[in-house]
């Protein structure tokens, strides 16, 4: 390494926030740049650990360590404490089609599984991947590169979000024609629509996906697949297809009054926020406004601190957000080694301005909804709760218990469920006759891609289930290969 002791000289710095009091004024990003020198500090403190725990992007009971995209983050820190940013830019690209997007909404489980982590807080890897990429388009570093030769074959991928699109960059690559179908008006799936644009401003996402198509990817929007075109047009009309149209069935919570006004799905949410934003900066109205309301956010994951984030900034008047599950400890549990990903207590940017706002974290935990209770003309008025402790049951298994005596009764006028997703949607599966796996996910094995039906791959979060955005480019990366290999009997995609 280039600072052999840098880890013990510097003190790991996180990229700057604006404050929280201000930034939920507009729907900016809410984080600043790090200056180039404190990058560089960031960089030495990258150790010579010998075994780069955090490039390694395995899982372990469902928990991951390490990144699973593989990123070199050794080299690329190395080489921007040395001042080569182009270089760093050439090593970032190698295994990563987007750092712009994981530099920005990824949880970073690579500094969960950082070897300096063990002693010290770990490297500010995150930032320094975002640096990268982002001085990389301010340098004009960043410019499409179309294949020089073209094959023959014709690829229809089914959806936009990250798994979609990295399978379509690196087809693209390879010389294939690639054609990629979005249900919506604007390509990125969840990183349009789905990630609010004070986490990842839209221009970023407008800005990759018009490099794209400069390179010659096809992109074609307002065309749902199973409903819009039959999607056994595809395997008639392409060569290969692979479905990345992710799991997009949210679960819901029904109890009694679940069908009352004022309760929705947080995507429902999201969307709708983000959609009129785009189209008006929301002075057209088609988007669920959270003003002067008191809103409850149920579940405690990514998508309930952004729902906590956007009310925030529509004006809301209260917010309370309920999480089923124990408050983290403030260090890793005896259960919870390094080098996973320490489940542990943080303040997440949502949270952080609620605080500022309300004077406290707005999460409370072990709370289970038990029923909504109307105003009597349809509108929801008020949660009943209650809260739990969890017990092993006969079988072993940790379940919800009510403990008597804590019943309690919220106002609310908006309540929005960010419970995560039980799996994709229906239609293509059904019409392309692909086979489920028993959480109904398209039935592929990880690292094949292949489904039952010849030439109709799967990735991202429509094979595995919800999970991270770097484990959807690992996907999309990895089906396009097989893809590639199927249609030319060998392959020298990564």
């Amino acid at each position: 390494m280039g600072k052999p002791t840098g880890f013990m000289e510097y003190d790991r710095e996180d990229t700057p926030s604006r404050d929280p009091k201000e930034r939920v004024k507009d729907w900016d990003e809410f984080h600043e740049h790090q200056t180039e020198e404190k990058l560089k500090e960031q960089g030495a403190r990258c150790m010579d650990c010998g075994v780069p725990f955090c490039q390694t992007g395995e899982e372990k009971d469902g928990k991951t360590m390490g990144c699973p995209i593989h990123n070199l983050i050794p080299e690329w820190n190395d080489l921007v404490y040395n001042d080569k940013w182009k270089e760093a830019l050439h090593r970032l690209h190698k295994t990563n089609n987007f750092p712009e997007f994981t530099g920005r909404a990824c949880p970073a489980p690579c500094e969960g599984s950082c070897v300096l982590g063990i002693i010290e807080p770990p490297v500010a890897i995150k930032s320094i991947e975002q640096a990268i990429i982002d001085k990389g388009f301010e340098e004009g570093w960043v410019k499409p590169n179309p294949p020089e030769n073209r094959t023959d074959k014709k690829i229809a991928i089914v959806g936009s979000g990250p798994a979609g699109l990295a399978a379509a960059d690196q087809l693209n690559k390879a010389g294939h024609n690639v054609t990629v179908y979005e249900r919506h008006d604007k390509i990125g799936g969840l990183l349009m629509y789905g990630i609010p644009n004070q986490k990842l401003e839209k221009s970023v996402v407008q800005r990759r996906v018009d490099l794209l198509a400069d390179e010659g990817i096809n992109f074609i929007t307002n065309t749902e697949i199973g409903t819009d075109l039959h999607a056994t047009k595809l395997t008639k009309n392409y060569d290969a297809v692979i479905l990345a149209g992710g799991a997009t069935n949210p679960r819901d919570l029904e109890i009694e009054g679940r069908n009352l006004d004022g309760i929705h799905f947080a995507m429902e949410f999201l969307h709708a926020n983000v959609e009129s934003l785009l189209d008006s900066n929301h002075d057209d109205g088609n988007y669920i406004s959270a003003k002067d309301k008191d809103v409850i956010v149920i579940g405690g994951g990514d998508t309930g601190t952004d729902c906590v984030s956007t009310s925030l900034r529509h004006g809301c008047k209260n917010l309370t957000q309920f999480e089923i599950l124990p408050k983290p400890p403030d260090s890793r549990s005896e259960d919870n080694p390094w080098p996973e990903w320490p489940n542990v207590y943080k303040v997440d940017y949502g949270q952080e301005e609620a605080k500022a706002r309300f004077g406290d974290d707005p999460r409370q935990y072990q709370v289970m909804t038990k029923k909504f209770v109307g105003d009597g003309e349809g509108n929801v008025k008020e949660l009943h709760t209650v809260e739990i402790e969890w017990v092993t049951n006969d079988d072993g298994r940790k379940v919800p218990k009510e403990i008597e005596g804590t019943e309690k009764v919220w106002e609310a006028d908006l309540v929005l469920l960010a419970m995560g997703f039980l799996g994709p949607e229906n239609p293509v599966l059904e019409q392309l006759k692909v086979d489920r796996d028993d959480r109904t996910n398209a039935n592929a094995e990880h690292g094949d891609y292949h489904t039952n039906v010849d030439g109709v791959f799967a990735a991202g979060d429509m094979r595995r289930g919800q999970s991270l955005l770097v484990w959807a480019i690992n996907e999309g990366r990895g089906a396009a290969r097989e893809c590639d290999r199927y249609l030319m009997g060998a392959t020298e995609l990564p």
